[in-house]
């Protein structure tokens, strides 16, 4: 049901996180390790990301979240306009850094030997673990919508869930995600 988004009953002591990733990019459609550059939506990108609007038009959101690269800035204000509210943002939702991988075609990467560049997982799951943390701590009890990016937002469902990276489904441009935050003290669980 790939059109249905399932709003969460709001409870008190639970945050909502609605995580997407951002809508198609000029670079996603070429195929392009895009890291932490900014991006741009192609016109795929933006119908994605206003078809979305639409299905969340009648969701109470009360804050929109957004990594501050371009891609993901875009798509979230595309989200925020029906609701007529602004869009927060946060460094801890940037890509992973792909070190000098970044800007190369991602089918050559296949055999290459991975940089010492490149963000370690260890890394881009604290950052993760830090998302979340400041997400309970920050918007306790509310509903967030976040937009993110594809390895990133895996990395926050494996902290939030206690699994693998490799154990979380890739996320296509403008699928969400929902994640319950639940703590009377406002932390992310489980850690």
């Amino acid at each position: 049901m790939k059109n249905t988004i399932f709003v969460a009953k709001k409870r008190e002591g639970m945050t909502t996180l609605y995580l997407v990733r951002h809508g198609e990019t000029v670079d996603n459609a070429r195929m392009v390790m895009q890291g932490q550059t900014q991006g741009a939506l192609n016109e795929e990108g933006i119908r994605q990301a206003e078809a979305l609007a639409e299905r969340f038009r009648k969701i109470a959101i009360d804050v929109f979240v957004a990594s501050d690269l371009k891609r993901s800035v875009d798509t979230c204000r595309i989200l925020a306009a029906v609701h007529g509210k602004d869009v927060v943002q946060t460094a801890l939702l940037r890509e992973r850094d792909w070190g000098s991988f970044t800007g190369r075609y991602i089918p050559d990467l296949k055999d290459e030997v991975w940089p010492d560049d490149i963000e370690t997982l260890d890394a881009l799951q604290e950052r993760a673990r830090n998302f979340l943390d400041e997400i309970a701590k920050k918007y306790h009890g509310q509903r967030v919508l976040a937009v993110g990016h594809g390895i990133i937002n895996k990395a926050i469902q494996a902290v939030h869930f206690g699994k693998s990276m490799r154990d979380v489904k890739k996320m296509s441009n403008c699928e969400v995600r929902i994640l319950q935050i639940i703590d009377s003290a406002g932390n992310a669980l489980p850690r």
